[in-house]
């Protein structure tokens, strides 16, 4: 098993600066913010792109839409990761947020069918399918980024600012749906609504910009990492256990942004309860992410893995048997809460524990195309599974099925997974 390949990085990247870990994790706080709000407004931007006469057909070719961004995620990782590999981290982020901003401006302004005709929907693919390149390309070398920035010993707690930020999203993006769905009436969200969504969210995108030209380098000595080639056979085994490991938290983390969809379909409550428990993920990642990265810094990327994910596998269908009989807003908000704080606990060291895996010169690209191959394959597909399942099974536990399988996958690959943590292995 290939172990960390410790850096050659200068002394003066000892700690990270507030304005650099904002600059470097702005894009995948942008990135969850986006998914939600598509997800909370599918079903008008699928009546504005894609009329007609049978209200499901439109809602799935908006959903089909929403997936086509999974596709390019891969293809973004290898392309913009290898160019953090190549030619720096700061290019790499840069290219990559700016395509991001592209694309979310581009959705939010596109005319509707009825003004331009096949030219919405086209456009709409279009700027899906960017987005996705550009977000396959984001966490490689952000990750790397905070990563090489930050001491040794507090790598786990600068690399925890990428969940904590994805928590961040998914309150504010629950914050804003609850507002806006408590403010307009249905017609003034199909017509404009959902694009003030996802305009309040492009308004971070100039000021990401230019934070994140201020950014030093850290990929050191990275004129002669062009020429410097490393092999990846020896680090194919991290990149199978970083795939299953990171698939299984992808899982979990798409199935508690089912939790709205779960509270109104699936157990019958009252739509500002749904917004409610998304609120609840959020927070409780929110809470959760740094001080379990700080923790990973004290004791190790592995023993929290196996601890939280033990932890989370054999509380997931408890949880869900407990939202299933009581269906009362404490049980559900006390549940959510409850499974997002574990869940954010298994995912925080995940990633951490990959880069740490990978030499600096494969590091961007590799995390990139395994985060991007894991996401693609599960993120795209888990809320279309759950509810498949509960449709097939009539059981409102298939959720809970679903993810304690993935769960349980994860924390074997735990099991097998190297200590790649400086403190623990010097």
């Amino acid at each position: 098993m290939a172990r960390l390949v410790k850096d050659n990085l200068p002394e003066r990247f000892t700690s990270v600066p507030a304005r650099h870990v904002a600059a470097a994790v702005v894009g995948n706080a942008l990135e969850f913010y986006d998914f939600l709000t598509y997800a909370y407004f599918a079903v008008y931007i699928g009546r504005v792109f894609f009329p007609s006469s049978s209200p499901s057909a439109s809602l799935l070719a908006s959903l089909a839409t929403f997936g086509a961004g999974f596709v390019t995620r891969p293809i973004g990782g290898i392309v913009i990761g290898r160019m953090g590999d190549r030619l720096g981290r700061r290019p790499a982020m840069l290219l990559s947020f700016s395509l991001m901003g592209i694309a979310i401006v581009g959705l939010a302004l596109t005319p509707p069918y009825s003004k331009i005709r096949i030219a919405a929907p086209i456009l709409v693919i279009l700027f899906r399918l960017l987005q996705g390149f550009a977000l396959g390309g984001e966490v490689g070398p952000t990750t790397a980024f905070m990563l090489e920035a930050a001491s040794p010993g507090r790598r786990g707690f600068y690399a925890a600012f990428q969940p904590w930020t994805q928590g961040l999203s998914i309150l504010i993006s629950g914050l804003v749906g609850f507002g806006l769905a408590s403010i307009l009436n249905e017609r003034q969200l199909q017509a404009f609504g959902w694009r003030i969504a996802f305009l309040l969210g492009a308004v971070i995108v100039p000021f990401g910009m230019m934070i994140r030209r201020s950014l030093p380098e850290t990929l050191y000595g990275h004129e002669a990492a062009r020429s410097e080639r490393v092999a990846w056979r020896p680090y194919v085994p991290v990149a199978v256990l970083g795939f299953f490991l990171l698939a299984s938290g992808t899982t979990g983390s798409y199935v508690r942004t089912y939790m709205t969809t779960y509270a109104i379909l699936t157990l019958n409550m009252s739509a500002k309860l749904g917004f409610a428990a998304t609120i609840m993920v959020g927070a409780g990642e929110v809470l959760a992410c740094l001080p379990v990265g700080m923790l990973s810094d004290r004791i190790g990327r592995k023993p929290v893995m196996l601890m939280a994910g033990t932890l989370l596998s054999l509380s997931i269908l408890p949880g869900f048997r407990i939202m299933e009989n009581y269906r009362s807003a404490s049980t559900l908000l006390a549940c959510v809460a409850t499974l997002s704080i574990l869940g954010a606990a298994w995912t925080t060291p995940l990633i951490t524990w990959l880069a740490e895996s990978l030499p600096a010169q494969i590091r961007a690209s590799g995390l990139a195309f395994v985060y991007a191959a894991a996401i693609s394959v599960f993120g795209g597909t888990t809320q279309y599974v759950v509810t498949w399942m509960i449709k097939v099974t009539g059981s409102p536990l298939a959720p809970g099925y679903y993810w304690t399988a993935a769960a349980v996958i994860g924390l074997t690959a735990a099991f097998l997974a190297h200590e790649s943590s400086p403190r623990r292995i010097a």
